[in-house]
C-alpha cells in the first residue's frame, strides 16, 4: 500500500481529498493533521510515501514543516497562492493543486506523481522549491528551528547572529542558541543586507545588536553586542558595517 498523509487546517479541504482519493485502491491515508506541528509528528511517526500539503496553515506554514524535515515524502501542495506565485516554482516539476481544484485536476497531479521516478530525485526537487521558497521573499521574519523534538519559531529581531558550524548553522538568540539545516550562504541571500550583514567568512551579525567596534590584531575589527558578545569582524566585513552603519 501507499501510504498518504493529508495536511491542511481546513477539514473540508481534508474531506474533498478523501473522498477523490477513494478511486486510487492502493492508496492508504494513514492521518490527517490540521497544522505543521502535528504534520512533523505524523511524517517521523508513519513514514508516508506522499503528502498533501497545504502551504497557508497557522503556527508554521507550509514551506517552514518542509524545512523540519531530514528526507520528505513526495509532496503535492495544495494551495489558495495565485497562478502568479505558483508559476514561480513549476519549473521544479513539484506539483500545486490551486483551491478550488476538481477531480480531473487532481487525477492528474496523482498521474503526475505515479510517473516521477525515484524518491532522490523527489527530495531534490524540493530542496530547489524551497530554496526558491526563499529567494522569492515568501518567507516569514523568522526561523523556525527543531530543537530537543520541540519546534521553535524565532523572530528575526531576536536573533544576535548566525554562526557557521560544520554542515550546519549555529542560531544564537539573547537566551539560547540553535542548529539548522542550511549554509550560511543560504542565509546571507534571504536576510535583509541592511539589518543581518555578514561580518567574516563565518558570522552573520544582526546590526541593531552592536554596541560597539574594537580594533582587533592587523586589519581586523571585533564587534561587541549589547550582551557581552564578540564577533570577528574580518576586514571585507568591517567595509560592509560602516556602509550599513554609516559610520
Amino acid at each position: 500500500m501507499i501510504k498518504v498523509l493529508l495536511i491542511d487546517d481546513e477539514p473540508l479541504a481534508r474531506t474533498i481529498l478523501k473522498e477523490y482519493l477513494l478511486d486510487y485502491a492502493q492508496i492508504e491515508i494513514v492521518e490527517e493533521c490540521n497544522d505543521g506541528f502535528e504534520g512533523v509528528k505524523a511524517i517521523a511517526q508513519y513514514q508516508p510515501d506522499l503528502i498533501f500539503l497545504d502551504i497557508q496553515m497557522p503556527k508554521i506554514n507550509g514551506f517552514e514543516m518542509l524545512e523540519l524535515i531530514e528526507k520528505p515524502p513526495a509532496v503535492i501542495f495544495t494551495t489558495a497562492f495565485d497562478e502568479y506565485a505558483i508559476r514561480a516554482f513549476e519549473t521544479h516539476a513539484v506539483d500545486y493543486l490551486l483551491k478550488p481544484f476538481s477531480k480531473e485536476r487532481f487525477d492528474k497531479a496523482m498521474q503526475k506523481w505515479f510517473g516521477t521516478s525515484t524518491a532522490g530525485q523527489s527530495a531534490e526537487k524540493e530542496a530547489l522549491l524551497l530554496q526558491t521558497v526563499a529567494e522569492s521573499g515568501l518567507s516569514s521574519n523568522r526561523v523556525v528551528v527543531k530543537s530537543n523534538n520541540k519546534i521553535r519559531i524565532i523572530p528575526l529581531q531576536d536573533i544576535l547572529y548566525f554562526e557557521a558550524a560544520d554542515d550546519y548553522v549555529k542560531i544564537h538568540t539573547t537566551d539560547a542558541w540553535y542548529l539548522k539545516n542550511k549554509t550560511m550562504q543560504y542565509f546571507e541571500k534571504i536576510l535583509n543586507d541592511n539589518q543581518f550583514v555578514r561580518t567574516h567568512r563565518s558570522y552573520i551579525v544582526n546590526v541593531q545588536c552592536i554596541t560597539r567596534l574594537e580594533p582587533n590584531e592587523k586589519e581586523n575589527h571585533i564587534a561587541i553586542l549589547n550582551k557581552g558578545q564578540q564577533v570577528p569582524v574580518s576586514k571585507t566585513g568591517y567595509i560592509k558595517l560602516k556602509q550599513v552603519l554609516g559610520l
